[in-house]
């Protein structure tokens, strides 16, 4: 008999143009929702964006999904690219925040074990590809009368969001299993 991988349980048939398309015909998509601290605004605006939202959300009549996923972050470009502008730029005060920042992320980076950047998205269910654009377009007018930003899913966050889910933001890795 043979082992069946998680993937074998899995009703889904591929991943393509931003769908999960199921075994039944079903297709999961929706949007990314780009990030945004609103608590760094004024209290007023905080309490129009999450009222906003509270109105986008009740009007959303079919069933979806809002789901957080951490992606792991390679910091390394964002360094490096720290340490070229320190190296070009002849300014003290400018090289003096840069060095700052430099040591910001170099301690961050020797303190944590993974550094993730948290991503949001509203996923759904759907069979129609005219049902799907219109929730799509929907929701991403929807949600910037709240002031955020969207676009919808790739391929490649879905692929995350399956890692995510199954191996806790971890991506698979190939490697020799031991045993005792």
């Amino acid at each position: 008999m043979a082992t069946k991988n998680s993937e074998d349980w899995l009703p889904i048939k591929s991943i393509t143009n931003g769908h999960i398309i199921l075994d039944d015909g079903m297709m999961v998509t929706g949007v990314k929702i780009e990030p945004k601290n609103i608590f760094i605004l004024d209290q007023a605006v905080q309490a129009n964006v999450i009222m906003e939202l509270r109105n986008f959300y009740n009007t959303i009549d079919y069933e979806f999904w809002l789901i957080s996923a951490g992606r792991p972050v390679d910091i390394n470009l964002y360094l490096a690219s720290l340490q070229v502008h320190y190296n070009n730029t002849t300014s003290q005060q400018v090289r003096k925040l840069l060095m700052q920042d430099i040591n910001k992320a170099n301690e961050f980076m020797s303190t944590q074990a993974n550094v993730v950047d948290t991503e949001y998205f509203i996923l759904f269910k759907e069979k129609k590809p005219e049902i799907i654009q219109k929730r799509i377009q929907g929701l991403i007018s929807g949600l910037a009368r709240c002031t955020l930003n969207s676009k919808q899913v790739s391929n490649d966050d879905l692929r995350m969001i399956l890692d995510n889910f199954f191996n806790g933001a971890e991506g698979f890795r190939f490697g020799t299993v031991t045993s005792l």
